[in-house]
């Protein structure tokens, strides 16, 4: 056998022999192996979906105020500030407080209410109260319920992390004002009557109180 013909023999040899010991390193393309690294075009819209589910609208919020409104802004802000804030929980709340601090007034009884009011909403219901009382005025209010209640503003002071949120109630009660002789000289202690009141809570976001206290009233 001529050299050229035996040379050639061993180059085969020796590519087989490589090919097998590559095989056995690296293993084959049939069946499960490691799919291709996406490009980067589809990186990027796998992001873009990713952010869309987890960055959607945030429902506690724009279930209450209009979605990109300057409400649900201040909403937001405030949810970042603490985010234990709920704008669903403070609703609840506020309802709570509506018929507390209600029935406090009517009843001539708000100095446990004092952590819940702001100190010039304090001194105008004392006013009040004290003015009925030269009168010789009493109420008797009995609370039915609130028909109605809704989120009609908020704001959110970045520098002073102060929140106001301003919510429209209609409530239902029972109302009759007496003179010092105990006669009925107003209302009825059995027809219900409605009753519109705009209140705005504030409260300093991140603050060791987790009291809002009313700043404002009006009808």
């Amino acid at each position: 056998m001529n050299t050229p013909i035996v040379q050639l023999l061993v180059l085969a040899g020796i590519a087989i022999f490589l090919i097998l010991r590559l095989r056995s390193v690296l293993g084959t393309r049939d069946g499960f192996e490691k799919p291709e690294a996406p490009s980067p075009s589809r990186r990027d819209d796998t992001a873009r979906d990713f952010e869309v589910i987890e960055g959607g609208p945030d429902h506690d919020i724009i279930d209450h105020v209009p979605e990109n409104s300057p409400a649900a802004e201040a909403l937001a802000k405030m949810k970042r500030a603490e985010p234990s804030f709920g704008v669903g929980e403070f609703l609840s709340g506020a309802r709570g407080a509506y018929e507390m601090i209600l029935m406090g007034f009517d009843n001539g009884e708000i100095e446990d209410l004092k952590p819940f009011l702001s100190d010039e909403i304090y001194e105008s219901f004392s006013e009040v109260i004290e003015q009925r009382a030269q009168q010789g005025l009493t109420i008797e209010a009995q609370f039915v319920g609130v028909r109605e209640l809704s989120l009609v503003d908020a704001t959110f002071d970045d520098t002073e992390r102060l929140a106001e949120i301003t919510v429209k109630y209609v409530g239902e009660l029972t109302s009759v004002v007496k003179n010092a002789a105990g006669e009925v000289i107003e209302g009825s202690p059995t027809a219900v009557k409605r009753q519109k009141d705009v209140w705005t809570y504030a409260r300093r976001m991140g603050s060791d109180d987790p009291n809002w206290q009313l700043v404002a009233t009006d009808e």
